[in-house]
């Protein structure tokens, strides 16, 4: 519920920061100066915030997270069985040569 919540704040708080944008781009119009490029820092810190307070609400609303454990192959596997490499992938004829070769 808690999450919920903090999705519809961050989205008001969202929409409240594009709608502060377009009003201060129409009162540089009306009072007629020029647009420098870069909207006021607060109405940047709110979007930012509001961004990350709705990408942090959906994530924690609809995504289940499980743990994952680095030591679950070790379980079953020894060592350099996880960490070898198979000799299919070895190669030693590779692009690399070009760049340690000396060129005259």
């Amino acid at each position: 519920m808690f999450f919920k919540l903090m999705l519809i704040c961050g989205l008001c708080s969202l929409f409240h920061a594009a709608f502060s944008a377009a009003q201060y781009r129409s009162y540089l119009r009306v009072s007629e100066q020029k647009f420098s490029g870069s909207l006021p820092m607060d109405i940047m810190i709110q979007a930012f915030v509001s961004l990350l307070v709705t990408l942090y609400s959906v994530v924690s609303i609809y995504c289940n997270f499980k743990v994952i454990f680095a030591n679950d192959d070790f379980v079953t596997k020894s060592y350099g069985h996880v960490f070898s490499t198979p000799p299919s992938l070895v190669t030693f004829n590779h692009r690399g040569r070009i760049l340690t070769s000396k060129q005259s």
